[in-house]
């Protein structure tokens, strides 16, 4: 045997030993999902086979539930209308997102689903149950259905809401709100698609994927949270902590998107929503912002000077109770803005229109489940079509009218 042949052997014997070693120890716990249904064991190392029995643990199947159409993606998970065959009830299935997931349930998707399960409010989502597929990766969510979201909505809507329904609806989300918060929970992402409306009018907060329970001292958290245009500005500057008083500048600026039948700070970027916010309520200071000086953003950057609040100039029509509503929830200073018990006091809900009853909330035809029909329809429109020669041909009633004035003619 000569030197390269030996060589080459011990290669070949080395991978064996490598490889039985690794069939040995089991498989990486920290490599991606490849098999279904299995699991590796704790005392071993080793992959097992999950019984048929403790598949499901005590969650029902998904294939229990018959999907209907897709109707939205939230922050961590696409969204379905199903019907559960054992109830024939209509649900919100919600698929938990597990794309890249190494080591089980994303963090974001257990805070939804802890989150959901700790609260008990009409104007919150319910959380039904959690049911899974044969896959690791299979898990959704079976939530109360509700008709419509107050964002393809408003999008679709002939008129605009009327002043009183306005009220009616922000109340709701006031409630909802004082609710979380006297729990200790902080939505972080409150946004007028995040806001779902039954065919009773019962306005429901949704998407739970960003939100965080909270407690004193505050803990640092993550600033970019909340979508654009309803982001506060301490989260703009990057402050470290949060409290509630961001769901209350989002709760602000969804007043004020309904008041004013548009958004009210579509910003584009951060700088552009910033400068969206100065215009409107004027650039803040050390004088009315304690630590303001001191936020991180503002090391690399001044905001521009504009020394004048423009809400009544964006709303001259509100009364002096709307627009002092609006001014407490942009409040600079989180410490200072409103908070939900305050606005649920506020003269403004007790003054001219006075609130509508929720029952008596106009009914709506359901967007979201028209997209697919609309889908379809545009579809077939398009396809090439043989063209029939019959449809250049005159019609009986025409022909038989021709015949009958001939015959007076004659």
């Amino acid at each position: 045997m000569t030197k390269d042949e030996s060589l080459e052997k011990k290669s070949v014997e080395r991978n064996d030993s490598d490889k039985k070693a690794v069939s040995e120890s089991g498989p990486d716990p920290s490599a991606p999902i490849t098999r279904k249904g299995v699991l590796t064991s704790f005392l071993t190392g080793k992959a097992m086979e999950i019984p048929e029995q403790d598949i499901l643990g005590k969650c029902r199947f998904v294939s229990e539930f018959e999907k209907l159409n897709r109707i939205g993606e939230g922050t961590y998970g696409i969204v379905y209308r199903a019907r559960d065959t054992k109830n024939d009830k209509v649900v919100a299935l919600k698929k938990v997102r597990m794309e890249h997931e190494k080591d089980g349930l994303p963090v974001s998707g257990l805070r939804e689903i802890s989150v959901l399960l700790s609260c008990r409010h009409e104007n919150i989502v319910h959380l039904r149950e959690v049911v899974v597929g044969r896959s690791l990766e299979s898990i959704f969510l079976a939530m109360e259905y509700c008709e419509q979201d107050l964002a393809s909505l408003l999008d679709n809507m002939q008129a605009p809401f009327s002043e009183s329904q306005v009220k009616c609806i922000v109340l709701q989300v006031l409630k909802g709100l004082r609710y979380l918060h006297h729990n200790f929970i902080v939505h972080r992402d409150l946004k007028v698609s995040n806001l779902l409306m039954t065919d009773k009018g019962c306005v429901k907060i949704a998407d739970f994927g960003l939100a965080r329970w909270f407690g004193l001292p505050l803990k640092p958290m993550t600033p970019r949270v909340v979508t654009l245009w309803y982001r506060a500005p301490e989260l703009l500057l990057q402050a470290k902590t949060q409290t509630t008083s961001v769901d209350m500048w989002a709760a602000g600026c969804i007043l004020g998107e309904l008041l004013g039948h548009r958004p009210l700070l579509p910003g584009r970027s951060e700088i552009a929503q910033l400068e969206l916010i100065v215009d409107l309520l004027g650039t803040p200071s050390e004088a009315i912002w304690p630590e303001f000086n001191s936020l991180p953003a503002l090391q690399n950057f001044t905001l521009k000077q504009q020394p004048y609040n423009n809400l009544k100039q964006r709303f001259p029509w509100l009364s002096a109770a709307g627009l002092r509503l609006l001014n407490f929830l942009f409040m600079y200073d989180p410490k200072k803005r409103a908070t939900a018990e305050e606005c649920l006091q506020s003269s403004y809900f007790k003054e001219a229109p006075l609130p509508c009853d929720p029952k008596l909330m106009p009914t709506f035809p359901q967007h979201r489940n028209m997209k697919k029909a609309t889908v379809q329809k545009e579809n077939r429109e398009q396809e090439p079509t043989v063209t029939d020669q019959t449809n250049n041909l005159p019609a009986i009633s025409d022909l038989l009218g021709s015949l009958v004035k001939k015959r007076r003619v004659e």
